[in-house]
């Protein structure tokens, strides 16, 4: 096989990674050790995110009249792409946590439903929490006011109980009269 065809499947692939993503991060991992590299990559694979090495020329290529090719600015230096199909906070919450773990690791900029955001807008897109979370609660929030009425129910059956008890006890022991 030709280079050139081998780049042309490099940037086929790319191309539908990105065209039908929820999320695209472009990242700076110069500096990160195997180990800490092996750590992020297998997080990544547990969230369904796809996350890899391609060069930059590559990416500028595949990028061209995607929703990504904003991205094509900060095409220079070592760069991978964390792309989610699904989730569209998960590579930035995940990037931000290992961040903050390893300072060699930069978000660069990404491009999130469509929208191009600077680091600045990724930053604050990791600190919204996932789907899950958000529902979550939602569904706290709505069976708190069902819960805490069950309990004052409860409570106020309790406490009648316990003075009916204490009505009917007097009652029973009052001395005779002498």
């Amino acid at each position: 096989m030709a280079k050139v065809e081998q780049k042309k499947t490099i940037v086929e692939e790319i191309t539908n990674h990105v065209k039908d993503a929820q999320c695209v991060v472009l990242v700076n991992y110069s500096g990160l050790t195997v180990e800490q590299d092996t750590i992020l990559r297998r997080e990544f694979r547990e969230a369904g995110i796809v996350y890899k090495v391609y060069k930059n020329t590559m990416m500028n290529f595949a990028f061209k009249g995607t929703s990504c090719e904003s991205l094509t600015e900060h095409l220079h230096g070592t760069n991978a792409l964390a792309i989610s199909a699904d989730d569209a906070t998960a590579p930035a919450r995940i990037l931000s946590k290992y961040a903050k773990q390893y300072p060699a690791l930069e978000m660069i900029a990404g491009v999130v439903e469509g929208n191009y955001n600077d680091q600045a807008g990724m930053q604050a897109l990791a600190s919204i929490p996932s789907r899950e979370e958000l529902l979550g609660k939602l569904l706290g929030s709505i069976q708190s006011p069902i819960s805490n009425l069950a309990r004052v129910l409860n409570q106020v059956a309790e406490a009648g109980g316990a003075e009916a008890a204490m009505a009917a006890k007097p009652a029973e022991e009052a001395p005779a009269a002498e």
